[in-house]
């Protein structure tokens, strides 16, 4: 089952690029950790095409085409393969990396929502899974190698542009199946929602823009906080301690009749 950007062909041609370069971050994170040629190639395939696994199996697409789209896994194999010999050039590239990585995150995004759509699912499912299609394979990827997920470490704008993406490709979608307009207007739409993504991860990178963390607060206001929160003196008392302080009340009260 095709969506509209799979039917062009400059657009196939990025996706795989797209596939390609997550290979090869795949690549990298597995020689930084130090590990042998099937690792490498095994973290590409993951970064590249898990997203697409976990899609696929949740929607019951069985297999799923990440293991029976012959172009998708010679690409992530290939992309290895170059990880292996050309990791210390490749890390070179950031920009060019950032770039080709958000036009992959705009792409999984789009493709995956629209597929999930395909299925019949709802608009929320299919935004699940379109974020799942672009951000599941650096999950897997990292939690493989032990390694804080880079949605979680990275607080430049990374799931919120594949988020907006999402809801513009159900916007979308149901502008066609109304009627709004044709396969072709759609088709320019989602180019328009890739660009969109593409704009928004890179302009974060490139402007520092990050996400806010928690509000810093130093003090706690509670309705009747001393009332409620003042813990109480409850702890028994024995009866040598009740005695004592009746000895002391006595002799303290000897001593003012003596004076």
């Amino acid at each position: 089952m095709q969506v509209a950007l799979e039917s062009n062909a400059v657009f196939l041609g990025i996706e795989y690029l797209a596939i390609l370069c997550w290979g090869l971050s795949g690549g990298l994170a597995a020689i930084q950790k130090g590990y042998d040629i099937f690792s490498i190639m095994l973290c590409g395939w993951l970064t590249a095409l898990g997203g697409g696994l976990f899609r696929d199996v949740m929607l019951g697409d069985l297999p799923p085409v990440g293991i029976t789209d012959k172009g998708f896994v010679l690409t992530t194999l290939f992309s290895g393969a170059i990880a292996v010999v050309a990791h210390p050039e490749i890390r070179q590239l950031k920009w060019t990396m950032i770039v080709v990585d958000a036009l992959g995150l705009g792409l999984f995004a789009v493709n995956g929502t629209a597929k999930a759509l395909a299925f019949g699912t709802s608009g929320m499912t299919a935004i699940f899974l379109g974020m799942f299609t672009a951000l599941a394979g650096g999950l897997i990827r990292d939690i493989f190698l032990g390694d804080v997920p880079m949605i979680i470490r990275d607080r430049h704008l990374y799931a919120i542009p594949s988020f907006v993406g999402c809801i513009l490709t159900v916007l979308a979608w149901r502008g066609s199946e109304h009627g709004l307009f044709d396969m072709r207007s759609e088709m320019v739409l989602d180019i328009l929602i890739v660009v969109v993504v593409v704009l928004i991860r890179v302009l974060s990178v490139a402007f520092n823009v990050t996400m806010p963390g928690a509000v810093p607060r130093t003090h706690v206001y509670l309705p009747g906080e001393k009332r409620y929160l003042q813990r109480p003196d409850i702890t028994p008392r024995s009866s040598s301690n009740v005695d004592n302080d009746e000895f002391v009340e006595n002799e303290s009260g000897e001593d003012s009749d003596a004076q």
